[in-house]
């Protein structure tokens, strides 16, 4: 396929928890990169970003559940004469490890950050609009003026409290992905619709669409159908508007 651009729809909540997850871990894995003091603040605000997202539910206890899920459901194929035991075992021994090192977490993940009162601080302050100004956080003005090698040795100490959860939510998300092969179709006049069989636990919808096309994909899902509208901006500043061309793309709906 050509370069295209990828649009996903998460089909429950559980999943649409692991997206957002897998967004923020990729973008603190992006700023961490950088040696500036604006890399190392877009780090923490991610960080609390992150944070906010575990006080919301029991996500340790979510993972592990679809990580068992999908070890149970990849254990059946183990006899099966068209897949690869060897790369089938290696994916059962990830899930194995996965579920052991989440069950070797004691209480909830980054507690020892909530109890950080450093962190603590700058977090309760950049809830406020411009509130971690250098006049608001003094402490938090000097660390920024620390060597770059000072800072980042503890922005990845302090985002390795979630090492666990990161590594399963990529799994989860991989194999989810890969358990469906995208097929192409046409929106006529920019619109598709498809039944979805509710006998069928779908997980995610992802739609491809080549990067040269001039629009993008608006997905909703309902527990029977989902619906696309490829919509494109005329001028960023005006409502986009439904396409009046056929627009050809490709269609997964994973299952696992």
């Amino acid at each position: 396929m050509s370069k295209h651009i990828c649009y996903e729809q998460p089909l429950n909540e559980r999943i649409r928890t692991f997206l957002r997850l897998e967004h923020l871990f990729l973008q603190a894995r992006y700023w961490l990169d950088g040696d500036s003091i604006w890399h190392s603040r877009a780090v923490l605000d991610t960080l609390f970003d992150i944070q906010n997202v575990f006080g919301r539910a029991d996500l340790r206890s979510e993972l592990i559940k679809e990580l068992e899920r999908h070890a149970a459901n990849l254990g059946k194929l183990i006899n099966n004469p068209n897949v690869d035991n060897a790369a089938l075992n290696t994916v059962l021994d990830e899930l194995d490890v996965l579920i052991d090192r989440l069950h070797s977490i004691n209480g909830q993940p980054g507690q020892k950050l909530r109890n950080n009162d450093f962190l603590s601080s700058i977090r309760q302050r950049s809830s406020i609009a411009g509130g971690d100004c250098a006049f608001d956080l003094p402490a938090y003005h000097q660390w920024l003026q620390y060597p770059v090698a000072h800072r980042t040795a503890n922005l990845n100490q302090w985002m390795s409290e979630f090492d666990s959860i990161r590594d399963a939510v990529f799994m989860i998300l991989s194999l989810i992905r890969d358990s469906a092969t995208a097929s192409p179709h046409v929106a006529e006049a920019g619109f598709y619709q498809q039944s979805l069989d509710t006998n069928v636990a779908y997980q995610l919808i992802r739609v491809m669409v080549p990067a040269e096309q001039v629009c993008f994909a608006e997905i909703s899902a309902g527990k029977h159908r989902f619906t696309l509208r490829f919509m494109q901006n005329d001028a960023l500043e005006s409502r986009a508007r439904q396409c009046e061309d056929d627009i050809h793309f490709h269609l997964a709906c994973c299952v696992l």
